[in-house]
């Protein structure tokens, strides 16, 4: 007896002495260190999009916690700016392009990435353009998404008006007259936040002034801001006052949208970003696009494109090499395509079949006629930019405290005062 007592006594020991490390093991395992990475928007609206997409990155990563925060994009640069300012910040962001990009990288904020990130090279050159900074030549950024600035327009009300897609400027006013008479804002757009004209500009703009030939020319310095056709089209947008929402001055970004979705106007210039929007406020918003067309069928009808957006890394970050497994994550295939189904965006990332979304195919379609968003493309890289010249000189257009000519030697005035082009 003595002897069996003695055996289940050891037995009991063992299994104790096992369940104890086992449980010494899943403490250690849960209470190992993790590395938190600091991970910053500028897009609220996309939370929900960015917490699902980090959940799968950790399960991939389980040593690494992402911490999302989202700021208001019109808030975003200099909450991010006073912060990298600091020697803090988040350790990956969303950050610019072009000259908005540049800005951080010549002030020492970005980390550049080829070097950690050798797949860059796949990259398209348009979409590398965007995350380089001209002063050095790096690339501070893995380029996220492209955006296209065109015309929304309510399906359901076209049909019920029994109107088409226009095909000349005189029959887009025609459907504007036609909006107004069945008793709808003809046209959503607004002119309190300044960036907004821009986006307008985007939009309506290109087919009027020249499009890529413009672009091309204002650049090298051949032409101006002052040339006819440039003045025309500002013009062009004043005239459309008449279709705007009354007291348009006091219309924001977010009473713009609103107006489209809750089915208010028929029309809106806007950027691609906002369809995923639009179907999460309004999920039977139908709704589709067209480039705004120019005086005559035969003109092409443009739509402004841009590199939106570049996932970069804090140059001070403590966790580079865990910041880098969530860049290359924000830069695989399955992230790129999670942009294009959940939010209707045009990735940059390589390799990645979008056309499989209807919304994305027709972007894709009317990118055809493809041109650089005028301002954000070619003059915002020094100060003051062009898009900045551009917004304030737009609100006195929209506001009659300027004119169109005088709106348009602001513009030149300010961009001459560095660029050497318009010099000459």
């Amino acid at each position: 007896m003595k002897k069996h007592t003695l055996i289940s006594f050891l037995l009991v020991l063992v299994t104790a002495s096992l369940l104890f490390g086992a449980g010494v093991q899943e403490q250690a395992e849960a209470q190992a260190p993790q590395t938190v990475l600091e991970f910053w928007t500028w897009r609220p609206e996309d939370v929900d999009f960015y917490a699902k997409q980090i959940a799968l990155f950790e399960a991939a990563n389980p040593t690494i916690k992402v911490v999302q925060t989202a700021h208001k994009n019109t808030e975003y640069n200099t909450i991010l700016s006073a912060s990298l300012s600091g020697g803090a910040g988040p350790d990956v962001f969303q950050g610019r392009a072009y000259g908005g990009l540049a800005t951080f990288a010549d002030s020492g904020f970005l980390e550049p990435l080829e070097a950690w990130m050798p797949e860059l090279k796949n990259y398209s050159a348009t979409a590398v353009l965007g995350a380089t900074s001209p002063t050095d030549g790096k690339v501070y950024g893995s380029p996220a998404v492209s955006q296209t600035v065109f015309m929304y327009y309510n399906k359901d009300m076209y049909k019920e008006m029994g109107l088409s897609i226009p095909k000349t400027w005189a029959e887009l006013i025609a459907n504007f007259e036609a909006a107004k008479k069945a008793g709808y804002i003809p046209l959503g757009n607004g002119a309190k936040d300044g960036w907004c004209l821009e986006t307008m500009v985007g939009g309506m703009g290109p087919s009027l002034y020249g499009g890529t030939a413009f672009f091309n020319d204002v650049v090298a310095g051949k032409k101006n801001f002052q040339d006819p056709a440039f003045i025309a089209m500002v013009e062009q947008m004043k005239s459309l006052t008449k279709y705007m929402p009354d007291m348009y001055m006091g219309i924001s970004y977010e009473d713009m949208r609103s107006n489209f979705f809750n089915e208010l106007s028929p029309h809106l210039i806007a950027g691609s970003y906002e369809a995923a929007y639009f179907k999460t406020q309004n999920p039977e918003l139908n709704f589709d696009i067209f480039a705004v067309p120019g005086p005559k069928a035969t003109d092409p009808a443009y739509v402004s494109v841009y590199a939106d957006m570049n996932f970069a890394m804090n140059a001070k970050s403590k966790n580079k090499d865990a910041a880098v497994k969530f860049l290359k994550f924000l830069s695989s295939k399955e992230f790129g395509k999670a942009m294009v189904t959940d939010l209707k965006m045009v990735t940059s990332v390589p390799g990645v079949d979008a056309t499989s979304d209807p919304f994305i195919a027709r972007v894709l379609e009317l990118q055809k006629n493809a041109t650089p968003y005028l301002f954000l493309v070619g003059f915002r890289y020094q100060q003051p930019t062009g898009s900045s010249l551009w917004q304030a000189a737009a609100q006195g257009v929209m506001a009659g405290t300027l004119t169109p000519a005088q709106a348009a030697k602001q513009v030149q005035d300010g961009i001459a005062s560095y660029y050497k082009p318009f010099q000459k």
